[in-house]
């Protein structure tokens, strides 16, 4: 469970992309970037993971196929 498709990308101007299986899903800057990055430097890999996902929506609950079944709602 260490890896689930989670990384980020910082870049010059302080932003920072998190990205899902080389998908860009947020963006943050600012503060929350550099919060972020200094979470991830004290964090192991399966915290940073677990991080992302929880910053990115927690999209992958698992209900995503009776949502689409029911029309969406």
């Amino acid at each position: 469970m260490d890896d689930l498709g989670f990384s980020y990308q910082r870049h010059k101007n302080g932003k920072v992309f998190l990205l899902y299986h080389g998908r860009v899903v947020r963006t943050l800057d600012g503060i929350k970037a550099a919060q972020f990055v200094a979470q991830l430097e004290e964090a192991g890999e399966t915290e940073a993971q677990l991080h992302m996902a929880k910053l990115t929506g927690n999209f992958k609950r698992g209900n995503e196929r009776q949502s689409a079944k029911r029309g969406g709602r």
